[in-house]
């Protein structure tokens, strides 16, 4: 329910006013000046306010002047006042009523206010969840370490991100691949359009046409309508093939063509389809040996391979681990709710001592592990029992 405070010296005003706008369905509060008025809109939610122009005390301007602008206020002027009530518009008021009240007019213009403030409050809530997730997606996308490696990888993810050539990452499993994808798309001139992510090692070779490029209803078992792939959704966007080395000669074949000509065709459809799209690819795999076995196109490989990134494995970067572990701690201890627990000296020599074959990834497990298990001072010894 929708709650109002009419704020007029004239008391068969506010008393029609309430009895109006209660029948109506509102909750009604109503002060005699705008020194009360004040009071109350400071110590209660409202949806809407009503204030006369001329009062004692505290009159419609001065309550304008002071008052915070939570809700719309809605001034009502006699006929010498409508001057007065269009420069209270100006100071901020919704909008004016003149007397004697027009109630059918009143009415409407209460259902107006009232929805748009709600819908105001609808608008800031979603700006709020969408700035809470674009925080917690630039968090999530962060670049965590100073060494000399990842500084490389950084300078040159700055000088590529805002042209359109496309990007070959490499790296070992775990490394980071994909961040370094949406950061590239992030710093973009693509960055308000869609960056579709496709793993090419997790979809079946009878599937991943389908997928890529979209198929038409009834084109095989399965497929009971029109369906667009995923050169269709990135359009205007980026395209992130992550494990290209995994893909099929087959389905490799028709990606070369989609970057030669920048038009796709469904599966079962003779009609080409224009696509504006980035490619990003990303492997774990040693493409040049790949090549020489018969496993991946050359001509590909010197399409996607514009700009090589190689993202460093962690062993390549120990220095950067005692930022990665505080970072981790942080984020981990966040999402649990606890109190950040911190890592003694030789805790931290301990990891460094270690290989990490499974990189960025195992590194995030173990410190999560040491934190549920460990103490408040997470030391090698549980490092060493832990890990």
């Amino acid at each position: 329910m929708a709650k109002l405070l009419v704020i007029d010296d004239e008391r068969a005003i506010r008393n029609t006013l309430r009895e109006v706008l209660e029948f109506e369905g509102y909750e009604v509060d109503v002060a005699e000046n705008g020194k009360i008025g004040l009071e109350l809109a400071k110590k209660n939610k409202y949806d809407l306010i009503y204030s006369d122009v001329k009062m004692p005390e505290l009159d419609g301007i001065e309550f304008l002047e002071v008052y915070d602008h939570a809700c719309p206020v809605i001034m009502i002027s006699g006929h010498g006042d409508i001057e007065t009530a269009v420069n209270a518009i100006k100071k901020g008021a919704w909008d004016f009523v003149e007397k004697p009240l027009d109630l059918n007019h009143l009415l409407t213009m209460t259902k107006n206010a009232v929805e748009h403030r709600h819908l105001s409050e609808q608008l800031q809530r979603k700006t709020e969840e969408v700035n809470n997730l674009k925080r917690k997606v630039a968090e999530k996308n962060r670049m965590i370490g100073e060494s000399a490696a990842i500084a490389k990888v950084r300078d040159i993810i700055d000088k590529v991100a805002q042209t359109e050539a496309r990007v070959m990452i490499t790296g070992e499993n775990g490394t980071g691949k994909e961040v370094v994808a949406r950061l590239l798309h992030e710093k973009s001139a693509r960055a308000n359009n869609p960056m579709v992510e496709v793993n090419c090692a997790a979809i079946p070779s009878e599937l991943i046409e389908s997928e890529l490029f979209g198929h038409m209803k009834g084109s095989f078992t399965g497929a009971v309508k029109d369906r667009a792939g995923k050169f269709e959704q990135a359009d205007g966007g980026t395209l992130f093939l992550d494990e290209i080395g995994d893909l099929s000669l087959a389905a490799q074949a028709k990606v070369l063509r989609a970057l030669q000509e920048n038009e796709i065709t469904r599966v079962g459809s003779d009609k080409t389809t224009k696509v504006n799209v980035r490619v990003l690819a990303a492997t774990n795999k040693n493409l040049p040996e790949e090549i020489a076995k018969g496993n991946f196109r050359e001509d590909l490989f010197h399409r996607l391979n514009v700009i090589p990134i190689h993202v460093p494995a962690l062993h390549e970067r120990l220095e950067d681990i005692p930022l990665l572990v505080e970072y981790f701690a942080q984020q981990i201890c966040k999402e649990q709710g606890w109190k950040v627990k911190s890592f003694s000296k030789d805790a931290i020599e301990a990891l460094q001592a270690r290989e990490w074959r499974g990189n960025i990834r195992e590194l995030r497990n173990v410190i999560e592990r040491l934190i549920i298990l460990g103490g408040d001072t997470i030391t090698a010894a549980e490092v060493n029992m832990f890990a």
